[in-house]
Protein backbone atom coordinates (compact mmCIF):
# COMPACT_ATOMS: atom_id res chain seq x y z
CA UNK A 1 0.00 0.00 0.00
CA UNK A 2 1.39 3.40 -0.99
CA UNK A 3 2.12 6.18 1.46
CA UNK A 4 -0.89 8.35 2.21
CA UNK A 5 -0.64 11.66 0.39
CA UNK A 6 -0.48 14.69 2.66
CA UNK A 7 -3.13 17.36 2.51
CA UNK A 8 -1.97 20.83 1.42
CA UNK A 9 -2.31 22.12 4.99
CA UNK A 10 -0.09 19.28 6.29
CA UNK A 11 2.92 19.96 4.05
CA UNK A 12 4.49 22.68 6.20
CA UNK A 13 3.65 25.44 8.70
CA UNK A 14 3.44 27.86 5.76
CA UNK A 15 0.88 25.82 3.85
CA UNK A 16 -1.08 25.34 7.08
CA UNK A 17 -1.20 29.13 7.57
CA UNK A 18 -2.33 29.64 3.95
CA UNK A 19 -5.08 27.03 4.30
CA UNK A 20 -6.19 28.61 7.58
CA UNK A 21 -6.49 32.09 6.07
CA UNK A 22 -8.46 30.66 3.16
CA UNK A 23 -10.97 29.10 5.58
CA UNK A 24 -11.27 32.36 7.54
CA UNK A 25 -11.86 34.40 4.36
CA UNK A 26 -14.43 31.89 3.12
CA UNK A 27 -16.41 32.20 6.36
CA UNK A 28 -16.29 36.02 6.19
CA UNK A 29 -17.73 35.89 2.66
CA UNK A 30 -20.48 33.49 3.77
CA UNK A 31 -21.38 35.82 6.66
CA UNK A 32 -21.57 38.84 4.34
CA UNK A 33 -23.71 37.10 1.73
CA UNK A 34 -26.05 35.14 4.00
CA UNK A 35 -29.41 36.33 5.25
CA UNK A 36 -28.68 35.24 8.81
CA UNK A 37 -29.66 37.86 11.38
CA UNK A 38 -26.92 37.83 14.03
CA UNK A 39 -27.54 38.89 17.62
CA UNK A 40 -25.54 42.01 18.54
CA UNK A 41 -27.47 43.90 21.24
CA UNK A 42 -26.13 43.66 24.81
CA UNK A 43 -28.23 44.50 27.84
CA UNK A 44 -26.81 45.16 31.30
CA UNK A 45 -30.04 44.34 33.17
CA UNK A 46 -30.74 40.63 33.33
CA UNK A 47 -33.97 39.10 32.05
CA UNK A 48 -36.02 37.79 35.00
CA UNK A 49 -36.17 34.01 34.46
CA UNK A 50 -33.19 31.63 34.60
CA UNK A 51 -33.60 28.82 32.07
CA UNK A 52 -30.37 27.06 33.06
CA UNK A 53 -27.09 27.94 34.76
CA UNK A 54 -23.65 26.41 34.99
CA UNK A 55 -20.42 26.85 36.94
CA UNK A 56 -17.05 25.18 36.41
CA UNK A 57 -13.42 25.69 37.33
CA UNK A 58 -11.33 26.84 34.38
CA UNK A 59 -8.00 25.52 35.68
CA UNK A 60 -7.15 21.87 35.06
CA UNK A 61 -4.31 20.32 37.03
CA UNK A 62 -2.51 17.03 36.60
CA UNK A 63 0.46 15.24 35.03
CA UNK A 64 1.48 16.73 31.69
CA UNK A 65 -0.72 19.82 32.05
CA UNK A 66 1.22 23.10 31.70
CA UNK A 67 0.01 25.40 34.52
CA UNK A 68 0.93 28.57 32.61
CA UNK A 69 -1.19 27.56 29.64
CA UNK A 70 -4.05 26.94 32.08
CA UNK A 71 -3.69 30.44 33.56
CA UNK A 72 -3.59 31.88 30.04
CA UNK A 73 -6.70 29.89 29.15
CA UNK A 74 -8.54 31.42 32.07
CA UNK A 75 -7.50 34.92 30.94
CA UNK A 76 -8.71 34.14 27.40
CA UNK A 77 -12.06 33.00 28.76
CA UNK A 78 -12.42 36.13 30.90
CA UNK A 79 -11.81 38.30 27.85
CA UNK A 80 -14.27 36.35 25.69
CA UNK A 81 -16.89 36.43 28.47
CA UNK A 82 -16.71 40.22 28.58
CA UNK A 83 -17.63 40.35 24.89
CA UNK A 84 -20.56 37.93 25.20
CA UNK A 85 -22.03 38.82 28.59
CA UNK A 86 -25.57 40.18 28.42
CA UNK A 87 -26.16 39.44 24.73
CA UNK A 88 -29.87 39.39 23.84
CA UNK A 89 -31.01 36.93 21.18
CA UNK A 90 -34.46 37.94 19.99
CA UNK A 91 -36.82 35.60 18.07
CA UNK A 92 -35.31 34.82 14.67
CA UNK A 93 -31.79 35.93 15.63
CA UNK A 94 -28.70 33.72 15.62
CA UNK A 95 -25.94 33.68 18.24
CA UNK A 96 -22.46 33.34 16.72
CA UNK A 97 -19.53 32.75 19.09
CA UNK A 98 -17.01 34.38 16.75
CA UNK A 99 -19.18 37.31 15.68
CA UNK A 100 -19.08 38.41 19.32
CA UNK A 101 -15.63 37.27 20.51
CA UNK A 102 -13.70 38.43 17.44
CA UNK A 103 -10.26 37.39 16.26
CA UNK A 104 -8.13 35.59 18.83
CA UNK A 105 -4.87 37.42 18.24
CA UNK A 106 -2.23 38.69 20.65
CA UNK A 107 -3.05 42.18 19.39
CA UNK A 108 -6.61 41.70 20.64
CA UNK A 109 -5.40 40.63 24.07
CA UNK A 110 -5.43 36.84 23.78
CA UNK A 111 -2.61 34.66 25.13
CA UNK A 112 -1.32 31.17 24.34
CA UNK A 113 -3.46 28.36 25.74
CA UNK A 114 -4.04 24.72 24.83
CA UNK A 115 -5.44 23.98 21.37
CA UNK A 116 -5.89 20.75 19.43
CA UNK A 117 -3.92 20.73 16.18
CA UNK A 118 -3.72 17.66 13.96
CA UNK A 119 -4.99 15.54 16.85
CA UNK A 120 -2.45 16.80 19.39
CA UNK A 121 -2.66 19.25 22.29
CA UNK A 122 -0.29 22.16 21.61
CA UNK A 123 0.08 25.81 22.61
CA UNK A 124 -1.82 28.33 20.50
CA UNK A 125 -2.99 31.94 20.86
CA UNK A 126 -6.57 32.02 22.10
CA UNK A 127 -6.41 28.45 23.36
CA UNK A 128 -8.98 27.30 25.89
CA UNK A 129 -12.04 29.01 24.44
CA UNK A 130 -13.53 25.61 23.62
CA UNK A 131 -14.22 25.42 27.37
CA UNK A 132 -16.46 28.49 27.13
CA UNK A 133 -18.15 27.29 23.93
CA UNK A 134 -18.87 23.91 25.50
CA UNK A 135 -20.37 25.55 28.60
CA UNK A 136 -22.63 27.69 26.41
CA UNK A 137 -23.64 24.59 24.46
CA UNK A 138 -24.69 22.90 27.71
CA UNK A 139 -26.97 25.85 28.49
CA UNK A 140 -28.54 25.73 25.04
CA UNK A 141 -29.14 21.98 25.27
CA UNK A 142 -31.23 22.69 28.36
CA UNK A 143 -33.51 24.98 26.34
CA UNK A 144 -35.74 24.86 23.23
CA UNK A 145 -33.23 26.94 21.24
CA UNK A 146 -32.05 25.50 17.92
CA UNK A 147 -28.35 24.60 17.57
CA UNK A 148 -27.38 25.47 13.98
CA UNK A 149 -23.61 24.85 14.09
CA UNK A 150 -21.75 22.50 16.41
CA UNK A 151 -18.34 20.86 15.98
CA UNK A 152 -16.82 18.24 18.25
CA UNK A 153 -13.32 17.57 19.46
CA UNK A 154 -12.15 15.04 22.05
CA UNK A 155 -14.23 14.69 25.20
CA UNK A 156 -11.21 13.21 26.99
CA UNK A 157 -8.74 16.09 27.29
CA UNK A 158 -8.00 15.48 30.99
CA UNK A 159 -9.06 13.03 33.72
CA UNK A 160 -12.50 13.63 35.21
CA UNK A 161 -12.14 15.76 38.37
CA UNK A 162 -12.37 13.50 41.38
CA UNK A 163 -13.09 10.59 39.08
CA UNK A 164 -16.67 11.81 38.67
CA UNK A 165 -17.98 11.74 35.11
CA UNK A 166 -20.10 14.68 33.95
CA UNK A 167 -21.67 14.06 30.50
CA UNK A 168 -20.60 16.60 27.89
CA UNK A 169 -18.09 18.25 30.24
CA UNK A 170 -15.97 18.88 27.12
CA UNK A 171 -16.15 18.23 23.40
CA UNK A 172 -17.32 21.44 21.73
CA UNK A 173 -14.77 22.82 19.28
CA UNK A 174 -14.30 26.40 18.06
CA UNK A 175 -11.53 27.84 15.89
CA UNK A 176 -11.61 31.42 14.62
CA UNK A 177 -13.72 31.88 12.66
CA UNK A 178 -14.66 29.00 10.42
CA UNK A 179 -15.29 26.49 13.23
CA UNK A 180 -18.08 28.38 14.96
CA UNK A 181 -20.70 27.61 17.59
CA UNK A 182 -24.14 28.95 16.69
CA UNK A 183 -27.72 28.67 17.83
CA UNK A 184 -30.94 30.34 16.67
CA UNK A 185 -33.86 31.55 18.73
CA UNK A 186 -36.90 29.92 17.15
CA UNK A 187 -39.10 30.64 20.17
CA UNK A 188 -41.48 33.59 20.54
CA UNK A 189 -39.59 35.26 23.39
CA UNK A 190 -36.12 36.80 23.82
CA UNK A 191 -33.28 34.99 25.58
CA UNK A 192 -30.19 36.43 27.21
CA UNK A 193 -26.79 34.81 27.63
CA UNK A 194 -24.78 35.93 30.67
CA UNK A 195 -21.12 34.89 30.97
CA UNK A 196 -18.70 36.03 33.65
CA UNK A 197 -15.84 34.83 35.86
CA UNK A 198 -15.30 34.89 39.60
CA UNK A 199 -11.74 33.94 40.48
CA UNK A 200 -10.97 30.78 38.51
CA UNK A 201 -14.64 29.86 38.10
CA UNK A 202 -16.60 30.35 34.87
CA UNK A 203 -20.27 31.15 35.48
CA UNK A 204 -22.97 31.21 32.84
CA UNK A 205 -26.72 31.71 32.72
CA UNK A 206 -29.34 31.47 30.02
CA UNK A 207 -32.26 33.79 30.84
CA UNK A 208 -35.61 34.73 29.36
CA UNK A 209 -38.86 36.56 30.16
CA UNK A 210 -41.04 33.57 31.20
CA UNK A 211 -40.55 29.86 31.72
CA UNK A 212 -40.68 27.61 28.69
CA UNK A 213 -43.22 24.78 28.74
CA UNK A 214 -40.48 22.14 28.50
CA UNK A 215 -37.42 21.14 30.52
CA UNK A 216 -34.40 19.12 29.47
CA UNK A 217 -31.87 16.63 30.83
CA UNK A 218 -28.79 14.86 29.49
CA UNK A 219 -28.49 11.10 29.88
CA UNK A 220 -25.30 9.16 29.13
CA UNK A 221 -25.37 5.44 28.37
CA UNK A 222 -22.62 2.88 27.89
CA UNK A 223 -19.79 5.08 29.18
CA UNK A 224 -16.40 3.35 29.18
CA UNK A 225 -12.82 3.57 27.89
CA UNK A 226 -11.25 1.12 25.46
CA UNK A 227 -7.86 0.46 23.86
CA UNK A 228 -8.39 0.17 20.10
CA UNK A 229 -6.27 -1.40 17.32
CA UNK A 230 -4.66 1.95 16.42
CA UNK A 231 -2.92 1.88 19.81
CA UNK A 232 -4.93 4.75 21.30
CA UNK A 233 -7.43 4.78 24.13
CA UNK A 234 -10.92 6.19 23.53
CA UNK A 235 -13.82 7.39 25.66
CA UNK A 236 -16.99 5.81 24.29
CA UNK A 237 -20.61 6.58 25.15
CA UNK A 238 -23.94 7.73 23.81
CA UNK A 239 -25.31 11.01 25.15
CA UNK A 240 -29.04 11.64 24.82
CA UNK A 241 -31.11 14.75 25.42
CA UNK A 242 -34.53 14.20 26.97
CA UNK A 243 -37.31 16.73 26.47
CA UNK A 244 -39.83 16.76 29.32
CA UNK A 245 -43.19 18.44 29.83
CA UNK A 246 -42.66 21.02 32.59
CA UNK A 247 -46.10 20.61 34.13
CA UNK A 248 -46.22 16.79 34.23
CA UNK A 249 -42.59 15.72 34.04
CA UNK A 250 -43.51 13.27 31.28
CA UNK A 251 -40.94 12.42 28.62
CA UNK A 252 -41.84 13.98 25.27
CA UNK A 253 -38.79 13.01 23.23
CA UNK A 254 -35.36 11.39 23.56
CA UNK A 255 -32.75 12.46 20.99
CA UNK A 256 -29.23 11.08 20.49
CA UNK A 257 -27.14 14.20 20.93
CA UNK A 258 -23.69 12.66 20.52
CA UNK A 259 -22.39 9.23 19.61
CA UNK A 260 -19.18 9.87 21.53
CA UNK A 261 -15.92 8.28 20.38
CA UNK A 262 -13.18 10.54 21.76
CA UNK A 263 -9.47 9.84 21.67
CA UNK A 264 -7.93 10.11 25.13
CA UNK A 265 -5.55 13.10 25.25
CA UNK A 266 -4.18 12.46 28.75
CA UNK A 267 -1.98 9.75 30.30
CA UNK A 268 -4.11 6.59 29.92
CA UNK A 269 -2.70 5.23 33.19
CA UNK A 270 -5.01 7.77 34.87
CA UNK A 271 -8.14 6.10 33.46
CA UNK A 272 -10.10 4.56 36.38
CA UNK A 273 -9.72 0.79 36.20
CA UNK A 274 -13.46 0.18 36.56
CA UNK A 275 -14.13 2.32 33.47
CA UNK A 276 -11.69 0.45 31.24
CA UNK A 277 -13.31 -2.21 29.05
CA UNK A 278 -10.98 -5.06 28.18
Amino acid sequence: MGKKRKLFCEISPTTYAIALQKQILTRHIKNWTSNVKFAHHHQHDKLPVVVHSSSNNMIKRGPGIDPQLQLNKADNIRLACSRINGIIITPGETFSFWKLVGKTSAKNGFAAGRVIKNGNLVAGVGGGLCNLANTINLLVMHSPLTITELHHHSDALAPDPGGKRVPYSAGTSVNYNFVDYRFRNDTNQPVQLCTWCEGDNLLTELRTTKQFSTTYRLVEEGHHFALEPDGHYYRISKIYRDTLDRSTGNLIERHLQWDNHSRVMFDPSLIPAHQLQQ
